[in-house]
């Protein structure tokens, strides 16, 4: 079985990917990343995501450092989490860099796997603006990616999958459940509670909830009220 590297937050789009990628055949490595986030849960959910879908191994990373930045209002708690984005500035909740770091560090565990395949599940559609969840970072990167290795310069290029990227939320809920993930499992929101109950405030929370209306799929996502 070829091996894939897929970036596993705990929410509905990284569960989804992996989902995706294991119908496909491949071996599964999950990698999470610790990062000053407001919430332990999604961390939590993370790693039930893994046991659910088999994963041969999972690592989580550390990465606190991204908290002490204070570039973020998902990593300063002295800012506040704004609600959903109706403009076409980028929110506060952008994370300076991070899927750019993320990457980051899954080629290099790629690099050490022999691992050919890492899967992002990113969206350019229904987003909050993320300019590092973009086709053309996807494809900028993987570029990177291949000039930046051992493995890619001794034959053996590596593949970047972005599935989701042209999916609306609603879209990419209609392949989960198709593909049988159960959506309970994930954890979405900006700020949930250590129970994993969702604000129901939030973009993240409106993404979600927006997606499953337009899916006409039940949203059993559990929240605050």
């Amino acid at each position: 079985m070829p091996k894939a590297i897929v970036l596993l937050s705990g929410g509905l789009d990284s569960a989804t990917c992996l989902a995706y990628a294991k119908v496909r055949g491949f071996e599964l490595y999950a990698l999470t990343f610790s990062y000053g986030q407001r919430h332990q849960s999604e961390l939590a959910a993370s790693r039930r995501i893994a046991q659910h879908f088999q994963v041969t191994e999972q690592k989580i990373v550390e990465m606190n450092y991204l908290s002490e930045l204070r570039g973020s209002s998902l990593t300063d708690k002295g800012q506040s989490i704004p609600r959903p984005n109706q403009t076409n500035q980028i929110p506060s909740t952008y994370v300076p860099a991070r899927n750019t770091i993320f990457l980051s560090h899954a080629l290099a565990w790629a690099e050490v796997l022999q691992c050919q395949h890492i899967f992002i599940g990113c969206s350019q559609v229904d987003y909050s603006g993320y300019p590092d969840c973009r086709k053309p970072f996807i494809e900028t990167f993987n570029i990177l990616a291949n000039q930046a290795t051992k493995l890619a310069s001794e034959g053996f290029p590596i593949q970047i999958h972005a599935p989701l990227i042209d999916k609306s939320k609603a879209e990419t809920i209609e392949l989960g459940h198709e593909l049988g993930v159960d959506y309970k499992m994930t954890v979405s929101c900006y700020q949930a509670n250590e129970q994993g109950l969702a604000c129901g405030q939030c973009e993240s929370c409106y993404l979600r909830q927006k997606g499953f209306q337009e899916a006409n799929l039940t949203d059993e996502t559990r929240y605050h009220h």
